[in-house]
C-alpha cells in the first residue's frame, strides 16, 4: 500500500540543468537550514537528552522522500510505502512504532515527526525529525526495561498518525500521548520544539523556491543526490574487492540483561560490479529480551555511507543518493530483524555494534584504512524518584567513551559514538537533579595501546542526594573493543556502587530498579577504544606526554615499551624493554583479547567478578495477530 498524495497540480517537474554556482548555493542553503533546525530545537526543548545532549536527528528530503541533507538517513521511504491514508498540505505525521515503519525508528522513545512541504498545490519536499523522549510509559521510568519480553511492556505505541491535519493540531491525540508518560511537560515541550524546527525547514525551502524557481530547486536536489552516488561509487570500488573474495566479520553483544549471551551479529560483504552486498544471514536469531534491533535496510545503507564518507572524504555531502549501490539482506526472525512483538527497548547496544562490524568488514579490503573497535554504544544512566517536596524527578543521560585508534591518529578520549552528541554539563545535572558529581575524568590506560592510541573511557561518580532507583544500560563488560594492525584491545566497562556504610557492589551492565539512598555513589566507568598499529613504534616522547596528561599511567607506558624516570624517557631502559617485547607483539589483523567465546567465559568470573552468561536459548517466533 502506498500513501495517496493529494495535489491540486499533478504536472511532473521539469528536470533542468543547474549551473555549479546555483547548485552550491542551494546545497549550502539546505545545509544551513538543517543546522537551524537543530538550533531551534535545542533552544526550546526541555529534556536534557534533547536540549543538552542533542539526541535528535533532522533531515530535509526531496519530494520522493530521499534525504538530501541530514544525518540519520531518510525515515520516509518506509512511511510513504506503508501508510494507507492521504498526504495533504498542512499535514504532519507522528509515529514511534518501529514495526509500523520498518524500523525507521528503532524503539518507542523516539518520536518521529514528518511534514510534507507543498508549493502552489504541489509536493516539493519533506522535513522530518525524531527525538528521544525521556519517558513514554511502560514498566520502568525511562521506558527502556532490560527485562521486557514484548514491545507492549516498553510504553505507548503510536502508529503513523496525523497529529496535524490540514494545519490543525489533533489535541485529543496529543493529550492521550502525554497522558501515558511520566514526564508530560518535557514531552510536550520537546514535541512543539520539533514542530518549530519543521516549520523553519518549510520556510527555508519556500525561500529557495521563491529565489530560484521550483524546477531549479527540484533539479538541484537531484543533482546533489547524483553527486553523492558518483562519489560513493568510486569509494565502493576502491575499498571493496570484486570477484570471489568475500569479507566476513562477526562481533557480539555481551548479554541480554537476563543472564544469557553473548549474542552474535555476523555479516559477509562482497561487490558485484559497482554494487556492494551485505548479508547478515549468520547472525543469531532474535532474543527473548529487549536487545533486539529492528535494522531498517535503508538505515543500514545510511550507516555504511556515513562511515565510509567520513573515513575517506568528509567533504562529500552525505545523503541518500547512493542507495542503489548497496544491497542488504537481513533474514526475518534474526536479532537484527525480529518479528513482532519482540521487545526493542535496549537496541542501542546492537545498533552501536553495527559500526564496529562495518569497520571490521571494510578494513579487510583496505587494512591501512582500518579502524579499531571503539565506543560502539550509547550507554544510558537513569535516576528517578520523589524528592523531599514530593515532586517526581527523572534523569536520562547518555554516557561517552573512547573513540578507536585510527590510521590518522589517536582516538579522542571521552567522546560520543554520535559526533553531534554533547555532554550534559555537570552544573546542569546538579542544578536540576538531586545529584552531586564527585568525579568526572578519563580513565588512564583504558584506551588500547598502539602506534595510535585508542581513546580512553571516562568515569563519572554520581552521588545520590535523594532516595530513588537507578537503571543502567551498557555493554562491553565481557568482550573487548578490539585492536587492529598490531594494536591492543581497549579496557572493558565497569559499574560500581559504594553504599554509605562503605560496602561496595559490582553492578551489571544492564539492570533496572536498583534502589539507592542519599550518600550512595555510583562509579559509571565506560570502555576505551582499541589501539591501531604496533605500540612499540609509538614515539616515546609522545607516550611521556600522555603520561603527563594522565591519559596513560607510568606503568601503562610499559605497554608501549617505554620506561620513564621522573617523567622523562629513560632511553636505554626503553630500548632494552622494546627489544625484549618485540618478539611477543601481536601480528594479528584483529586483536580481540581472547581466542574464543568459550575461553573468555572461563576467565569471566576471575576477571569481572560476574558469573559468565548462559548460552542463549532460541525459540521459534510467530507473527502476532493484528
Amino acid at each position: 500500500m502506498v500513501a495517496k498524495i493529494i495535489q491540486s497540480d499533478t504536472r511532473p517537474f521539469n528536470r533542468i540543468a543547474v549551473d555549479p554556482i546555483t547548485l552550491d548555493i542551494v546545497e549550502n542553503a539546505l545545509r544551513n537550514a538543517r543546522t537551524e533546525m537543530d538550533a531551534v530545537l535545542f533552544r526550546t526543548a526541555m529534556s536534557p537528552g534533547i536540549r543538552e545532549q542533542h539526541d535528535a536527528f533532522p533531515m530535509i528530503a526531496n519530494q520522493e522522500g530521499k534525504m538530501v541533507v541530514g544525518q540519520f538517513g531518510s525515515f520516509l521511504y518506509g512511511f510513504i510505502n506503508g501508510y494507507e491514508g492521504t498526504i495533504e498540505d498542512g499535514d504532519i505525521f507522528i509515529t514511534n512504532d518501529p514495526y509500523s515503519c520498518n524500523g525507521a525508528v528503532s524503539h518507542l522513545n523516539d518520536w518521529l515527526l514528518m511534514m510534507p512541504i507543498f508549493h502552489e498545490g504541489k509536493l516539493v519536499s519533506w522535513a522530518a525529525m525524531f527525538g528521544h523522549m525521556t519517558d513514554v510509559g511502560g514498566k520502568v521510568p525511562g521506558s527502556l526495561p532490560t527485562d521486557a519480553k514484548m514491545i507492549y511492556e516498553e510504553g505507548m505505541i503510536v502508529p503513523p498518525t496525523k497529529i496535524f491535519r490540514k494545519g490543525e493540531l489533533a489535541d485529543e491525540v496529543l493529550n492521550i500521548m502525554l497522558h501515558n508518560c511520566r514526564m508530560p511537560e518535557w514531552n510536550k515541550s520537546d514535541f512543539f520544539a520539533i514542530i518549530a524546527a519543521l516549520r523553519l525547514a518549510e520556510r527555508r525551502v519556500r525561500e529557495n523556491i521563491d529565489r530560484f524557481g521550483v524546477d531549479t530547486y527540484i533539479s538541484a536536489m537531484w543533482d546533489m543526490l547524483d553527486r553523492n552516488k558518483a562519489a560513493m561509487s568510486a569509494i565502493i570500488q576502491m575499498i571493496i574487492p570484486e570477484g570471489d573474495h568475500k569479507a566476513h566479520f562477526e562481533d557480539w553483544i555481551d548479554d541480554d540483561g537476563m543472564g544469557n549471551g553473548p549474542y552474535r551479529i555476523a555479516c559477509s560483504l562482497w561487490r558485484e560490479g559497482e554494487v556492494a552486498h551485505f548479508d547478515f544471514s549468520d547472525s543469531d536469531p532474535q532474543s527473548l529480551s529487549s536487545i533486539n534491533f529492528l535494522l531498517n535496510e535503508e538505515m543500514f545503507k545510511m550507516f555504511f555511507g556515513a562511515f565510509t564518507i567520513n573515513l575517506f572524504d568528509p567533504q562529500i555531502l552525505f545523503n541518500d543518493g547512493f542507495y542503489d549501490l548497496v544491497e542488504v539482506h537481513i533474514p526475518e526472525g534474526c536479532i537484527l530483524k525480529p518479528k513482532k512483538p519482540a521487545a526493542l527497548s535496549c537496541r542501542t547496544h546492537m545498533l552501536g555494534r553495527i559500526f564496529d562490524l562495518m569497520g571490521g568488514l571494510l578494513g579487510q579490503g583496505a587494512p591501512d584504512a582500518l579502524n579499531a573497535a571503539g565506543f560502539s554504544d550509547s550507554p544510558h544512566f537513569m535516576y528517578s524518584g520523589f524528592n523531599e517536596q514530593g515532586e517526581w524527578y527523572q534523569l536520562f543521560q547518555i554516557g561517552f567513551g573512547g573513540v578507536p585508534g585510527r590510521p590518522a591518529g589517536d582516538g579522542p578520549d571521552g567522546h560520543s559514538m554520535w559526533p553531534a552528541f554533547t555532554n550534559v554539563p555537570n552544573e546542569f545535572l546538579e542544578a536540576y537533579f538531586p545529584l552531586r558529581i564527585r568525579e568526572y575524568a578519563t580513565i588512564p590506560d583504558s584506551g588500547g595501546a598502539g602506534l595510535h592510541r585508542g581513546g580512553n573511557g571516562i568515569t563519572i561518580a554520581y552521588e545520590m542526594m535523594e532516595k530513588g532507583e537507578i537503571s543502567i544500560h551498557d555493554d562491553r563488560w565481557l568482550t573487548y573493543p578490539w585492536g587492529v594492525n598490531g594494536g591492543e584491545p581497549g579496557m572493558r566497562s565497569t559499574k560500581r556502587l559504594v553504599r554509605t556504610d562503605g560496602s561496595e557492589e559490582n553492578i551489571p551492565s544492564k539492570c533496572d530498579r536498583i534502589a539507592v539512598n542519599p550518600g550512595d555513589i555510583l562509579y559509571f566507568n565506560t570502555w576505551g577504544g582499541g589501539g591501531w598499529g604496533n605500540p612499540l613504534k609509538r614515539d616515546p616522547e609522545l607516550v611521556a606526554l600522555d603520561v603527563s596528561r594522565k591519559l596513560v599511567s607510568e606503568e601503562g607506558a610499559k605497554r608501549y615499551g617505554v620506561v620513564l624516570s621522573r617523567g622523562k624517557v629513560d632511553r636505554k631502559a626503553t630500548e632494552k624493554l622494546r627489544n625484549k617485547m618485540a618478539g611477543s607483539q601481536s601480528k594479528q589483523l584483529f586483536n580481540r583479547g581472547f581466542e574464543s567465546i568459550e575461553e573468555l567465559k572461563k576467565r569471566c568470573k576471575a576477571e569481572t567478578g560476574f558469573e559468565p552468561p548462559a548460552a542463549p536459548v532460541f525459540h521459534r517466533f510467530m507473527q502476532a495477530a493484528e
